[in-house]
């Protein structure tokens, strides 16, 4: 391979879609914050590529899409091949099962290494037992130099039910910002911010942020938080919902609430580009995904010291402690997770105490540095192959 020391690394990113979501906030992360004066950034979407993009301030990112039709595109992967020999990557970084049967086609049109992260459960396959899917992963796998996962849990299961050798695996958890996201004063931020007619001064505040989509399992929260209300009338006047996010499910969740005689009580905010607004002014941060990755908004919520109440799956064990920095509870369990919340809405000091916690494990243990350090590391030594 040529010799990297004079000259950056052409790194060329593949999604199947660039658009908001926690794998391609991830990606754009990666493109800010690694070194310019030893990476350059391209990224490639097999479909479209969405104002998402703008999110991006690293100098010189080319982003591509190519326009992939619905089904067999089978001119796509020639679209690709022609992309490459004009960017000439020096590794070619797919993600996830949808981009996965392009990577013959990046070794065809001579880039040298090729690297596949996994960044979460398919929604076609939550449990990963296709095995379409994972003999797609195995096949591949022949063309590609390094996996990388962002989970533990994802790794063993590449390894022991994939079969892919343990060499060729490296885990990286996602990393938060910690300038970006961090604690400010709860009073003010909810000022001006948040509704006031849906949200009294003294209010407990459960928030979420996510997708409303069936493996995120919104509706869990949704009952959990009802639960919670019917429980003790002064939660009722009180304890407040603010649910971030837009999906297939959104008016099934709408309906929900609605029905639940707490309508008043609960904000659907739709899609919003102030998380990190919005973020501290949560009590606490609830999660109820049947299925999960790494999650960037259990991180971006504990870099902004708001305790997490989360589903015990995928990598949200790796990210939360529990009795230290929130709580963890099983999968589909309202009951579970409206008892979990309970003792955030009515213990202070329990609240304050995990607050503390979680910010500071975000700064030590979760930072954006540390992730930044180990893709550095993964891309240097994939180029020295």
């Amino acid at each position: 391979m040529t010799d990297q020391s004079s000259r950056r690394l052409t790194i060329a990113h593949v999604v199947f879609r660039f658009d908001y979501g926690g794998m391609e906030n991830g990606i754009v992360n990666v493109i800010n914050h690694t070194d310019s004066r030893r990476y350059r950034h391209v990224v490639i979407a097999l479909s479209e590529v969405t104002d998402f993009a703008q999110r991006i301030t690293a100098d010189d990112v080319e982003c591509i899409a190519l326009h992939k039709r619905p089904g067999k595109d089978l001119p796509m992967y020639g679209r690709l091949m022609r992309v490459l020999r004009r960017v000439r990557p020096d590794i070619y970084h797919s993600r996830n099962i949808g981009t996965i049967d392009t990577v013959p086609f990046a070794r065809l049109a001579g880039v040298p290494v090729c690297i596949h992260g996994e960044h979460g459960w398919d929604v076609h396959d939550p449990d990963g037992t296709n095995p379409k899917y994972r003999w797609m992963r195995k096949i591949t796998g022949v063309f590609i130099h390094a996996f990388m996962t962002v989970s533990r849990q994802l790794r063993d299961w590449m390894v022991g039910v994939v079969g892919i050798a343990p060499e060729k695996l490296h885990h990286i958890c996602n990393g938060v910002d910690t300038e970006r996201f961090k604690p400010v004063d709860k009073a003010a931020a909810r000022s001006g911010l948040l509704p006031a007619d849906v949200f009294p001064a003294d209010a407990i505040v459960i928030g979420s942020v996510g997708r409303m989509e069936a493996i995120k399992d919104p509706l869990n929260l949704i009952d959990a938080f009802v639960a919670l209300a019917e429980q003790d009338p002064e939660d009722q006047q009180r304890l407040r919902l603010l649910y971030v996010g837009n999906g297939a499910l959104f008016q099934t969740v709408e309906q929900r609430v609605a029905e639940s005689g707490f309508a008043d009580r609960v904000w659907l905010a739709g899609s919003r580009d102030d998380v990190p607004a919005l973020l501290p002014c949560m009590d606490v941060f609830a999660l109820p995904s049947l299925r999960e990755g790494i999650s960037n908004t259990i991180l971006e919520a504990m870099a902004c010291g708001v305790p997490v109440v989360a589903t015990d799956t995928g990598g949200n064990p790796e990210l939360v402690t529990d009795g230290k920095t929130g709580a963890l509870v099983p999968v589909g369990d309202s009951a579970a997770l409206a008892a979990a919340l309970s003792r955030y809405v009515h213990d202070g000091d329990y609240r304050q105490s995990h607050s503390v916690a979680a910010r500071d494990d975000a700064e030590k243990r979760l930072s954006l540095a540390t992730m930044i350090n180990h893709y550095e590391a993964l891309y240097d030594a994939a180029a020295k192959q």
